[in-house]
């Protein structure tokens, strides 16, 4: 038996079910029949009975092996989940290479035809081809990239945005668990009003968001007690490795960050962090910059961030912040965890759940204060730059100097190659710098704040002003700002590394601003994913009917949306006037 090529280790052995197999198996050579023994591992774990598991074994023979193998042949080296060998005839993954490649014309004929009804679909894939430029123009070794961990990764990112996004049992299924979550959130208030009072937690953000992050702490403690996240994370882990061919270590890392913070996602894999090669830990570096907490997450739809584009961004972020990591720091150095084998997620010391939840709750204290510290300390000096920009801009006849406007002009262009609007670009543009340069929990309030007008129905301009941006601007701003790259992520993300492996500090350092510039550019090439695939939902479809019935004593989205457009019945156009005083009469032609 051919042993693993990572660990070294026998394979084990497999005695062939009961029933004599087709003696088209036993004419094959031991090298082909080797394949199905990690299909066979995987069926027999099934919960189904005894006569569908040998049903499901015979059947699948063929695919099963011939795709299996296919996926070790594509890398570099050979994956270790089963110990396959790497020298077959390519006749016997050619059903898997065929349907690859249908796989592959039909999503490119599919967005060939999608794009040519929406243009703007056009300007985000530009912006996606010009980042992925971008990034492998920055990378450390360029004749070393693993090209298929950069194309599955994409892939795998498209697939989850198609479903997500784009069909309708994903939209749909996404919108409940967003609903869920936040109806499970609200709860937190009956132990925030309990402790600091109804008036409080209503009118100070303290009280009203912060308490959501003690609360998620808390069940996520419990969820790891019970090992129910260390189970999600070991499946995700498993896809990503088989499919992008990266290491098991590095893999866990960025699978945690689905869930949990840039410095508790190393813990996942503290006790090899030691023996890690530079692209593994740059890989985990990666993810804890591309992606955000679950427990923030809380506190971000607290905002009235949509719940929905928010976990679907942090789950698109992972396979994307993994591809894009090995793009920009290659594997040149031989890993000591190519396989799975010997890498363990354990569980905590907690003796019970009541003193899993106690822990959570209390872990969460840190996380709170540093929250709060920060947000009062990056508004301080926000405030203190714009003054002192405004009283320089004031010496040269530009008064409303500040640091957005700034932002605006510089990352303007980012902002319309993710796909907004030339008109939203220097919003979102601003709130990209407040993300890099402050942090995300003040972009994402600002965010909130344009959501907020927009539903309220206030016109879109006041004066030179823009008083929110469009629906799908944001959309792609959520899906951008999901991310901890910023500039004081260095502090935390060093700082973290550093306590559990002081020796390679130097190390750690080195590479840091190289993770910090990819996780960046992940959250923006997510951006455009999401540009791509966007398409209008759930938008009045009759503005004459809705106009001629709508209540006008009170505002909405609806409402200014149908007014800005040309309508057939006189009457509902008079409403509209009266209604915001002619000036969107005004606009018309």
């Amino acid at each position: 038996m051919d042993q693993s090529a990572g660990s070294g280790a026998a394979s084990p052995t497999l005695h062939r079910p009961m029933a004599t197999p087709p003696p088209f198996w036993a004419s094959q050579p031991p090298g082909y029949r080797n394949l199905s023994l990690s299909c066979r591992l995987t069926y027999l774990s099934v919960s189904t009975s005894e006569l569908i598991k040998k049903s499901l074994l015979i059947s699948l023979y063929p695919l099963g092996a011939a795709c299996r193998h296919r996926l070790w042949m594509w890398g570099e080296q050979t994956l270790t989940l089963s110990g396959v060998p790497t020298a077959t005839s390519p006749v016997y993954f050619f059903p898997c290479r065929v349907f690859l490649m249908a796989v592959l014309v039909g999503l490119i004929v599919w967005l060939a035809l999608d794009t040519s009804k929406r243009p703007e679909q056009l300007i985000s894939f530009a912006g996606l081809c010009a980042l992925v430029l971008f990034l492998f123009a920055c990378s450390k070794h360029h004749g070393a990239v693993s090209w298929r961990a950069v194309f599955w990764g994409l892939g795998l990112e498209f697939v989850l945005g198609i479903f997500i996004i784009r069909t309708d049992p994903g939209f749909a299924a996404f919108q409940w668990l967003g609903d869920q979550i936040q109806i499970f959130l609200s709860y937190t208030t009956a132990g925030s009003s309990f402790v600091f009072g109804e008036t409080l937690i209503t009118q100070a953000f303290a009280f009203q968001a912060l308490p959501i992050v003690v609360f998620f702490s808390c069940v996520m403690s419990i969820l790891y007690y019970l090992g129910f996240m260390q189970w999600i994370i070991l499946k995700i882990s498993w896809v990503l490795q088989v499919t992008m061919g990266t290491t098991a270590t590095e893999t866990l890392s960025v699978a945690g960050n689905i869930f949990v913070g840039q410095t508790e996602a190393p813990l996942l894999v503290l006790p090899y962090l030691a023996d890690m090669t530079l692209s593994e830990v740059h890989a985990v570096m990666t993810g804890g910059f591309s992606t955000i907490a679950g427990s923030v997450m809380g506190a971000y739809m607290s905002f009235g961030i949509d719940p929905s584009s928010l976990i679907a961004a942090s789950v698109m972020a992972a396979p994307c912040a993994l591809a894009m990591a090995k793009l920009v720091y290659p594997e040149v150095e031989e890993s000591k965890f190519k396989s799975e084998e010997g890498v363990k997620l354990t569980r905590g010391e907690e003796q019970n759940i009541l003193e899993a939840a106690s822990n959570g709750a209390a872990a969460s204290v840190g996380l709170v204060a540093n929250i709060a510290a920060n947000l009062i300390a990056f508004l301080a000096v926000l405030k203190f730059i714009n003054a002192a920009l405004s009283w320089f801009g004031s010496l040269v006849n530009i008064p409303d100097l500040s640091f957005q406007i700034i932002c605006s002009y510089i990352l303007m262009p980012v902002a319309f190659l993710m796909g907004a609007d030339w008109a939203d670009a220097p919003l979102v543009a601003e709130l990209l710098g407040i993300k890099i340069f402050l942090n995300e929990f003040v972009a994402y309030e600002q965010l909130s704040k344009y959501k907020k007008n927009r539903l309220a129905g206030l016109e879109e301009w006041s004066g030179s002003h823009k008083q929110w941006i469009s629906v799908r601007a944001e959309v792609i701003t959520t899906f951008a700002l999901c991310g901890f790259a910023n500039l004081s992520s260095i502090g935390i993300m060093l700082g973290g590394l550093t306590s559990m492996i002081p020796q390679r500090k130097s190390e750690f350092a080195s590479i840091v601003l190289r993770a910090l510039l990819t996780g960046a550019c992940v959250s923006m090439l997510n951006a455009c994913v999401a540009g791509i695939l966007y398409v209008p939902r759930g938008e009045v479809a009759d503005c004459p009917g809705f106009l001629n019935t709508v209540n006008f004593n009170t505002t909405s989205y609806d409402i200014y949306r149908c007014c800005r457009q040309l309508f057939a019945h006189l009457a509902s156009l008079s409403n509209c006037c009266g209604h915001y005083n002619n000036t969107v009469c005004a606009m018309k032609p």
